[in-house]
C-alpha cells in the first residue's frame, strides 16, 4: 500500500528534477545540433516557397503523420506486454484501493477530460486573440482549438490501427488520450505565453516543469482510477510529447519565430575564370 503513495510522490518529484536537469544540460546542445539546423534550413526552403502558412500547414500535416508511423508500432509493442506488465499493475492497484484516494485521484484525473479542457481552450484562444490584438491575433484564434481537434483525430486513428482493448473498469484505450490532452493544451497555453511575455530562461525551465510534472500526475491518477493501462499512459505520455513538438514548431512558424539556419563558408560561391 505504501508503495502506491510513493509512486504519487514520484509522479511529482522525478519530472520536477529531471525536467530543469534537461532543460539546461541537453536542450541546448540539441538546439545546436545538425539535425535540427537541418530542419533550420528545410523551413527557410519551404517558406520562401510556400510562405509561412503554407510552411505551417506542411508542418502540421507531415508532423501529424510521423508522430502515428511512430506510434502505431510502439502501440502494437506496448499491446504485447498486456498479459506480463498492464494485469499484474492493475491487480496490484485494485487490490489496494483506499476510498478517499480513489475520490481525489478521481478528482484530478477528470482535468485531462474532454469537456473541461474544451473551456480551456475556448478562454484561452479568446484571451491571447484579445492580448495579440495588434499583432497576428488569428494565430491563438486558430492554433487552440486547431490542437484539440489534431489531438483527438490523431489519437482516434492510433486507438483503431492499434485495437488493444480497455480495462474491464473503463474504456480508456492505447495511448492515453487524458496524458496528451494535458500535454497539447496547456503546452501550447505556454507557447503561446511565451511568446507573449518576454518570459526569462529560468521562467520557461518552470513553465516546461510544471506541465511535466501536470502531465506525469494525469498519467498517474489515470492508472490508480483504472481508466487505463499503464502502458497506454507511456503511450499517451510519448504521443502527447511528439505531437506537442509537432503543434509548437507549427506556431513558430505561422509567427515566423523559426531561427534561420546557419550560413557556411561551403555556401560561399567560387568564381571561375577561363582563358583564351
Amino acid at each position: 500500500m505504501v508503495l502506491i503513495y510513493v509512486l504519487g510522490a514520484l509522479s511529482v518529484l522525478v519530472p520536477a528534477v529531471l525536467v530543469p536537469v534537461v532543460a539546461t544540460r541537453w536542450v541546448p546542445a540539441a538546439l545546436e545540433s545538425r539535425a535540427v539546423e537541418r530542419l533550420r534550413a528545410a523551413v527557410a526552403g519551404l517558406t520562401e516557397a510556400l510562405g509561412r502558412l503554407g510552411t505551417a500547414l506542411v508542418v502540421l500535416l507531415a508532423g501529424s503523420a510521423a508522430v502515428v508511423t511512430i506510434c502505431w508500432p510502439l502501440g502494437e509493442a506496448l499491446s504485447r506486454l498486456e498479459t506480463a506488465v498492464d494485469h499484474p499493475v492493475f491487480d496490484y492497484v485494485h487490490a489496494r484501493r483506499v476510498e478517499v484516494w480513489v475520490d481525489i485521484n478521481s478528482f484530478v484525473t477528470a482535468i485531462g477530460d474532454r469537456y473541461p479542457l474544451k473551456w480551456v481552450t475556448v478562454v484561452a484562444a479568446v484571451g491571447f486573440a484579445i492580448v495579440w490584438r495588434r499583432r497576428r491575433w488569428w494565430i491563438p484564434l486558430i492554433a487552440m482549438p486547431l490542437q484539440f481537434v489534431v489531438e483527438q483525430y490523431t489519437q482516434q486513428i492510433l486507438a483503431t490501427t492499434v485495437n488493444r482493448g480497455h480495462p474491464p473498469t473503463d474504456v480508456g484505450t492505447y495511448p492515453s488520450g487524458g496524458c496528451a490532452r494535458v500535454m497539447l493544451t496547456f503546452g501550447i497555453i505556454a507557447v503561446l505565453a511565451g511568446l507573449t511575455w518576454n518570459v526569462p530562461r529560468r521562467g520557461r525551465i518552470a513553465i516546461a516543469t510544471a506541465l511535466a510534472v501536470l502531465a506525469s500526475v494525469e498519467g498517474y491518477t489515470r492508472i490508480y482510477a483504472e481508466k487505463h493501462w499503464f502502458t497506454d499512459v507511456i503511450g499517451g505520455w510519448t504521443f502527447g510529447t511528439l505531437l506537442l513538438g509537432v503543434m509548437l514548431l507549427t506556431v513558430l512558424v505561422a509567427e515566423g519565430r523559426v531561427r534561420p539556419p546557419t550560413q557556411t563558408a561551403s555556401a560561399v560561391p567560387v568564381e571561375v575564370t577561363t582563358t583564351a
